[in-house]
């Protein structure tokens, strides 16, 4: 009784925190008419995650929920960009990073679901109205969150000369995508291998960190925050939350602590696993122990 009440709590406190966050996000930024535009496009990227629900419920799939939440990163700030118009410089990138960078990921996801034919994490999700669409809505307040700092900075009426933020901002999202995409392409062409079937990668960044690709997440968006932070003003900081709710979320909820559970279950007490364990760093990049 108790998760079942959890459960139906979950999609009206993440649309009340995605309110807030739209709410924080619009002081001082753009509007259209009377609406501020990063509030509209919060609001749209919810309705889109709960829109493309419905068909994802009605067949039972979860294909396309990752692509779902790239295209709707790229469609948003495109929008953002075009109703904040005329963009400077700073704003160009931020909205340039962050469609590469979610045109490169969904692209990634798309393929790796389609090859394999299904996502293992929402088999007990699917059934369940409520809580498939919590994982809907859920996905749309990590857009927001995500994302916020730069539609933030994109909207802003503050605009900023080219400065030492946004230089220190883009090597850092540079050095963070380069990782994130290198140690995806290692562990694709791995699994591509019939030789390595049932076996867990260990080579490339791959034993320097567990998650290489996780700590470039991370990263990327610490990047995007730097670039974004000049430009914001008042309430509007508060989206700088951005790196700290991927890191957050990414080392205590759904990213390292379920791969690691999954990766004990299925190679836990093998010498060569335990091995690669006690010598390779969880997430940041490091030497292997001796």
């Amino acid at each position: 009784m108790k998760s079942n009440l959890t459960s139906l709590l979950v999609t009206p406190f993440v649309l009340l925190i995605g309110a807030g966050v739209a709410w924080a996000g619009s002081q001082g930024g753009a509007t259209v008419g009377t609406i501020p535009v990063f509030a509209l496009v919060v609001g749209l990227m919810f309705l889109i995650q709960i829109v493309a629900f419905i068909p994802a419920f009605l067949t039972q799939s979860e294909r396309f929920y990752d692509l779902t939440g790239s295209l709707t990163y790229i469609s948003m700030t495109l929008l953002t960009a075009t109703l904040s118009a005329p963009l400077d410089t700073r704003t160009m990138l931020l909205a340039g990073l962050v469609i590469v960078w979610a045109a490169r990921l969904g692209t990634f996801l798309f393929r790796r679901v389609r090859k394999a034919g299904k996502d293992g994490r929402f088999d007990d999700l699917k059934p369940s109205f409520v809580r498939f669409l919590n994982v809907w809505t859920i996905q749309g307040l990590w857009l927001t969150l995500t994302a916020g700092a730069a539609l933030a900075a994109i909207t802003s009426t503050n605009r900023v000369e080219v400065d030492g933020f946004l230089v220190a901002g883009v090597l850092v999202w540079l050095f963070g995508f380069t990782i994130e995409a290198i140690a995806d392409l290692q562990k694709s062409r791995f699994r591509a291998e019939p030789a390595n079937k049932g076996r867990f990668i260990h080579t490339g960044l791959w034993s320097w960190s567990r998650h290489p690709n996780y700590f470039g997440e991370i990263t990327l968006w610490l990047g995007v925050a730097l670039i974004a932070a000049p430009a914001l003003q008042g309430w509007q900081l508060l989206t700088l939350i951005s790196p700290v709710f991927v890191f957050l979320l990414i080392t205590q909820v759904s990213g390292v602590p379920l791969l690691e559970k999954s990766a004990d279950k299925t190679w836990g007490g093998q010498d060569d696993y335990e091995a690669y364990k006690a010598r390779t760093s969880v997430l940041v990049p490091l030497p292997p122990k001796e």
